[in-house]
């Protein structure tokens, strides 16, 4: 993925549904891939006034999405899939069967996070 597809993403999912569901204030969390932090990008969420989280250049990976690739990760070891079809196959049983309270938990983590990078200057942390 590049700068322009992830626009376009942001653009025609992530925007949209922020709108939708969440219509009051909130912040955006990314990362520092260079994708992310594209002039493009970054005009683009200045230009639609979406506030971004400050993310440190060298932090620990905070997001609680890796939590989740590590669950799909996990699942896709375990069923061995012998091709991309499998595999694929695999990877979409593995997201949806995700409960909504183990998302809506790290989520929630987010404060103890913060917290705990706080506390060890950046270095690694539990999370």
């Amino acid at each position: 993925m590049d700068q322009f597809e992830y626009i376009r993403i942001l653009e025609e999912v992530m925007l949209p549904y922020a709108e939708e569901e969440m219509p009051l204030r909130w912040t955006f969390q990314q990362d520092n891939d260079p994708k992310h932090t594209s002039k493009r990008a970054k005009a683009w969420f200045q230009m639609n006034m979406i506030q971004l989280m400050e993310w440190p250049a060298q932090s620990p990976d905070l997001n609680p999405i890796e939590n989740l690739w590590a669950d799909i990760k996990n699942a896709v070891h375990e069923a061995k899939p012998r091709n991309a079809g499998e595999l694929w196959n695999i990877v979409q049983l593995a997201w949806a069967a995700i409960p909504v309270d183990r998302c809506q938990k790290l989520v929630d983590s987010m404060h103890h996070r913060c917290e705990a990078v706080i506390r060890n200057r950046g270095f690694a942390t539990k999370y």
